[in-house]
């Protein structure tokens, strides 16, 4: 199909741990959990082809060179800390020499790729600012300027969206008013930068070009709890990622 896209997603997993205590006795037991598995399913449902680098195999997954990533139209972080792409256990463990993936990226980007960055507690500064993408080459080629401390903004009591149905090629099909999400980042659109959707003064898409490509900054989750299924399951969600990709892979 002459719209299918080859995309490539970082993010959406996580190991955690849960401890029961019973009197004088506990135990523990560890989960894993991907939530990317729901954006998976989304754009296979589109017809794309997806493939999903986990958070914790990154040192075996991420690409390694630029040719690599340029096997792809599409690359999108979601939930994924700079840490993760900069700490490889060959460098921080056996101190060698790595291939740093966030110039590889920004390489990517300016030889003509399509990039975009989805909101959480371990993207942008995120969650007590470990996101840490301040002051590196992901903010150079992103079309907003990150806060220096934890960006996230917290509404239990839900954010609701309105945009400007087809005032870009975004949000082409997409209603006015959207269900709610429960939270974003905060963040600061650059100069020069289309902000897509707005809430307040804070930009929630928004995108712009740099070098030969574009970039995408999403502020939400694509995923609970940020996005809950008021949007997950929104029948325009597919087409909204649909366009975001056509977009950023300059397919409209």
């Amino acid at each position: 199909m002459p719209d299918k896209l080859n995309i490539l997603f970082a993010g959406e997993t996580c190991f955690y741990t849960s401890t029961e205590f019973k009197g004088l006795d506990q135990f523990s037991e560890t989960f894993y959990a991907e939530s990317g598995q729901m954006m998976r399913k989304l754009f296979t449902d589109l017809g794309h082809d997806f493939t999903h680098v986990f958070c914790h195999r990154v040192p075996l997954d991420f690409p390694q060179t630029l040719e690599a990533l340029q096997a792809f139209d599409v690359i999108l972080f979601s939930d994924i800390g700079a840490n993760t792409l900069l700490l490889p256990p060959n460098t921080a463990r056996l101190h060698k020499r790595s291939p740093n993936p966030l110039k590889l990226v920004q390489e990517y980007v300016q030889n003509g790729g399509g990039f975009g960055m989805i909101g959480g507690y371990m993207t942008f500064m995120g969650f007590e600012a470990k996101g840490h993408y301040k002051g590196t080459v992901i903010e150079d080629i992103l079309p907003v300027n990150l806060l220096t401390y934890d960006d996230r903004v917290e509404t239990p009591e839900g954010t609701d969206i309105v945009c400007a149905p087809d005032s870009h090629p975004i949000l082409k099909g997409i209603p006015a008013e959207w269900p709610y999400i429960l939270g974003y980042n905060r963040l600061i659109a650059k100069d020069g930068a289309t902000v897509v959707v707005q809430h307040d003064v804070d930009p929630i898409v928004s995108v712009w070009e740099y070098g030969k490509g574009r970039t995408m900054a999403y502020a939400t989750d694509c995923t609970p709890h940020w996005a809950p299924a008021s949007i997950n399951q929104w029948e325009n969600y597919p087409t909204l990622w649909n366009n975001i990709v056509h977009w950023l892979a300059k397919r409209s």
